[in-house]
């Protein structure tokens, strides 16, 4: 028998790796929509049988959040490098850095990186895992809502991932940490609307704050093509920012392909700008930290416009809450 030609192999390999890619977005992705069909299945529980069988269920799958993460293990790092060697390439995420050489791998950073959208997927791009930041240390900030979620609050954590809090950030960065966090948070699901991007950072000051009392460079963030890898459905009304605001996430439906959970492949475009720099101080007044707040919203609003015709995005347009 001949072996396979050389085209056969190329689309094996191409045939593996989309699977491994698929693996990979199951891992990391998929716990959102687990821990919504447990729910479901406690509801049906409670219609067709009784009702010790959806306690019992619910129990089970809640004490997960009470498993220790194990963060840093050699089977939770294998897991990470997997997730973030094959996920990115799905889409296919790219990363660029206007100046690599002027974010001094030693030195604590705060990275803000813009949009939320429905999922901040390009948070991946920044994990050390992913190998793109030049830091020796690094810890991306997500919702604390995701620590309380069984399954996803493992994974996450596996990939580097920290609760978003101002205590928590400040003890990563005296640590010589860079933190990578997403200043908008949920607030910019209200926003969401296909074609245009709204980034939610007039009324954030905490991340500003925490990056002059460390005396940590801010560098400014930004992904085109992430707000287009899920369709979505969202209420409207003072209620559901209320609400949102309450639970610390926006409950919205969102699906992929063919109405599943798994996202479209939409190229993705990250931008890492320039470090503006801030003298530490370690009690900055809120004159000071709005004058810092006012440099970056400028120099985040340049780098969209700088980049947005080479991500294939030359119509979109920004706005800034």
């Amino acid at each position: 028998m001949r072996g396979a030609s050389r085209g056969d192999r190329k689309d094996a390999r191409e045939s593996h790796n989309k699977f491994f890619q698929f693996v990979a977005l199951a891992v990391w992705l998929f716990g959102i929509h687990l821990n919504v069909l447990i729910c479901l299945l406690c509801l049906l529980c409670l219609v067709f049988l009784p009702i010790g069988w959806a306690i019992t269920i619910l129990v089970l799958w809640l004490s997960q959040i009470l498993l220790p993460v194990f963060a840093e293990t050699p089977f939770t790092d294998c897991v990470a490098r997997f997730i973030a060697k094959h996920a990115p390439a799905y889409f296919p995420i790219e990363a660029h850095a206007e100046d690599i050489d002027a974010l001094d791998p030693n030195r604590a950073h705060v990275l803000a990186l813009e949009p939320h959208s429905v999922l901040p997927i390009s948070l991946i791009a920044t994990t050390k895992h992913y190998g793109f930041l030049p830091f020796v240390k690094s810890k991306a900030l997500a919702t604390t809502a995701v620590f309380w979620t069984p399954v996803l609050r493992h994974v996450w954590s596996w990939l580097g991932l920290v609760p978003a809090s101002k205590k928590i950030c400040r003890e990563k960065l005296s640590d010589g940490y860079s933190c990578i966090v997403v200043p908008g948070g949920v607030q910019e699901c209200l926003y969401l609307r296909h074609g245009h991007e709204t980034i939610f950072l007039k009324k954030r000051f905490g991340f500003i704050r925490v990056a002059m009392e460390a005396g940590a460079p801010l560098v400014p963030c930004f992904c085109f093509g992430q707000s287009e890898v899920y369709h979505y459905w969202k209420p409207c009304g003072k209620w559901y920012a209320d609400l949102s605001r309450a639970i610390g996430f926006t409950p919205l439906i969102f699906w992929g392909m063919y109405g599943s959970p798994l996202p479209y492949p939409k190229r993705m475009y990250l931008v890492v700008g320039k470090p503006i720099e801030v003298q530490k101080n370690s009690s900055p007044s809120h004159e000071e930290v709005t004058e810092i707040q006012t440099k970056f919203i400028a120099a985040m609003e340049k780098l969209f416009e700088k980049h947005k015709v080479a991500a294939g995005y030359k119509d979109a347009t920004l706005t800034v809450h």
